[in-house]
């Protein structure tokens, strides 16, 4: 299986982020655009996840459904309308989206109250440490 991490642009926090993905899915599913197809989408579709990258650290997955065109000669990553925590681990930032393998991608949290046990620089500080 495979996956793309991408940069979540704009969001202060990952509250923020779900915040953000939660108005937009209840619209329906939420359309990422992009400007190239991914080579490998065939790969992604229906199995794998666009895992967000927050302060340097992948916090959060959200299933994708697949690519669709969009305006303008661009590509539309479709994404479910549930966004799933994970345990934060370390990635570096950058533009665009890039592939994650399965083996290296973090686990969901079992449950939301798991991830209100720690707070989140709590969490990103282990996390870096590679001790959570």
């Amino acid at each position: 299986m495979l996956h793309l991490t991408k940069v979540a642009f704009g969001a202060a926090s990952l509250d923020h982020l779900l915040e953000r993905l939660g108005e937009r899915a209840a619209q329906g599913p939420i359309a990422l655009t992009t400007r190239n197809l991914p080579k490998r989408h065939a790969e992604i579709a229906g199995r794998g996840s666009l895992f967000w990258i927050l302060k340097h650290q992948l916090v959060a997955r959200t299933p994708i459904i697949g690519f669709d065109e969009a305006e303008g000669g661009r590509v539309a990553i479709l994404l479910a309308t549930e966004t799933r925590r994970v345990l934060p681990a370390p990635k570096r930032a950058h533009q665009g989206w890039r592939y994650l393998e399965a083996k290296d991608a973090p686990a969901d949290l079992a449950d939301a109250a798991a991830a209100d046990l720690l707070p989140a620089t709590l969490a990103r500080e282990l996390a870096g440490l590679g001790l959570l």
